[in-house]
């Protein structure tokens, strides 16, 4: 029994916390959120376990969380340790027959089954696939053009085994939300010459998320969101806006295909995509449970 001298404040401000979340768990109700997963969030156990707290919460209170996970970093360890030397062509890793081994051992294997534990550990019920399990996702051969430094002339770059979707089947995910299940998706698919593709994750996420018609999309990254040319958060924008950004050169690099990641969710059908920086505590919560928000909110218009 507690000492009923004790003072209860923060009891009442728990109380009042969940009241003030009430009316946005009616707003997401028996809707599928996808929560892309990645960074260097990953790699630290607090925030996953943080992670996996938000994710369970979300299903116990109705929504239908869909977790998809990256891996760079650790993919890079994992090829370091084996001895195969990556190589990149603009910017982006060329993945031959010996590294998608290793990273479908590392997506499809370890990282995916540790998200599954951890959200087992905080009372979840997770089950780790692929995009290959059910042929939930038909990739094709992501092809890219550089430009030469010696010769200043635009060529096709080979990726080797880099796909991206090109069509999703719904099927068992709708199986797994039914059965009360998590799904944890690792961004590896089949193409139609059945070779394996590697696939990168945010595009992966939005693929599942267009499908799905999910309510929201959130990008869990390393920074806070998008930022203004004097890093200031941009907390709302339209994809007229996104557009505008991405051609005056306030949006660029690595945002540039989170952003078209997000028209591309959101002309499917998706209500609203949030990029929001996952080192955040409960940033999952943050956002869809309160009014602060914990990043840039990105509507059709």
């Amino acid at each position: 029994m507690s000492d009923p001298s004790t003072p209860l404040p923060d009891v009442h401000v728990q109380a009042e916390v969940l009241v003030q979340a009430l009316p946005h768990m009616q707003r997401y109700d028996q809707q599928v959120v996808v929560i892309k997963y990645g960074g260097h969030a990953m790699g630290d156990r607090a925030a996953a376990e943080d992670f996996a707290e938000d994710v369970v919460l979300l299903e116990q209170s109705g929504i239908k969380p869909i977790v998809v996970h990256g891996g760079g970093p650790q993919i890079g360890k994992m090829l370091e340790k084996l001895g195969i030397k990556s190589e990149f062509k603009g910017g982006l890793r060329v993945t031959d027959a010996a590294t998608v081994e290793v990273v479908e051992m590392v997506l499809a294997g370890s990282i995916n089954k540790q998200i599954v534990g951890w959200i087992g550990a905080e009372g979840g019920k997770a089950v780790g696939l692929s995009g290959k399990d059910g042929n939930m996702v038909t990739a094709r051969k992501v092809t890219r053009t550089a430009v030469d430094p010696d010769s200043n002339i635009e060529k096709v770059v080979d990726l080797g085994f880099v796909g991206e979707p090109e069509h999703v089947n719904r099927a068992v995910l709708d199986q797994v939300l039914q059965a009360e299940l998590i799904p944890v998706l690792a961004p590896v698919a089949t193409g139609q010459d059945a070779q394996t593709y590697n696939v990168n994750a945010d595009t992966f996420a939005g693929a599942i998320a267009g499908a799905m018609t999910a309510k929201r999309l959130l990008l869990l990254t390393d920074v806070p969101g998008v930022l203004d040319k004097n890093k200031n958060l941009i907390p709302e924008m339209t994809i007229e806006d996104c557009r505008r950004l991405i051609a005056d050169g306030t949006i660029t690099d690595g945002m540039i295909p989170k952003i078209e990641t997000c028209i591309y969710a959101l002309e499917k059908g998706v209500e609203a995509v949030v990029i929001l920086d996952g080192k955040v505590p409960h940033a999952v919560l943050l956002e869809l449970f309160t009014d602060h928000g914990a990043g840039t909110l990105i509507r059709r218009g």
